[in-house]
């Protein structure tokens, strides 16, 4: 299909119309919708008004009492063990994490008692992994526990923080 003189003519004046992309295309007919926006935008024909709306926003309905919303408990970390484990909640406050040169393990040392915590870029000479004591059924020590498992209130927090 080309455009022809007497179908950009039509083109221009169903756009002026207010006439949708998609009825435009109808109207034509033998071309698409994304084929009469691209000729609209080749042509430069300017966009058109939006709707009549004032910018504010809509004032919002009131809610009934049976539309409120019930809160929900906060479970720590992965809600598959959320039930079945219990972190300790006496840990000091989480400070930076010194890993003792000995406590350290190469991904050929580890077992199900140490920690698995990665630390340091995989493709380095220096990197290891944290060693330490794991809690009972759970991958990590305490400490990597309480930074991997966190409630999502605190992540969406720490989140904001970074912004």
């Amino acid at each position: 299909m080309s455009w022809t003189d007497e179908r950009v003519e039509l083109l221009k004046k169903l756009w002026s119309d207010g006439l949708s992309a998609s009825q435009i295309a109808a109207e034509l007919g033998g071309i698409t919708r994304n084929a009469v926006i691209g000729k609209v935008h080749r042509l430069g024909l300017s966009g058109r008004a939006k709707s009549t709306s004032t910018g504010a926003p809509r004032p919002r309905k009131a809610r009934s009492p049976s539309m409120l919303r019930i809160g929900r408990v906060a479970i720590r970390g992965n809600t598959a063990l959320a039930h079945a484990y219990e972190i300790e909640e006496a840990e000091p406050e989480l400070i930076e994490n010194i890993i003792p040169i000995g406590q350290r393990r190469t991904l050929l040392e580890l077992n199900e008692q140490t920690c698995r915590w990665p630390v340091g870029d995989p493709g380095s000479t220096d990197f290891f992994f944290c060693g330490g004591n794991t809690l009972t059924g759970l991958p990590y020590c305490a400490y990597h526990c309480r930074v991997a498992y966190q409630p999502a209130t605190e992540r969406r927090r720490d989140r904001r923080l970074l912004r």
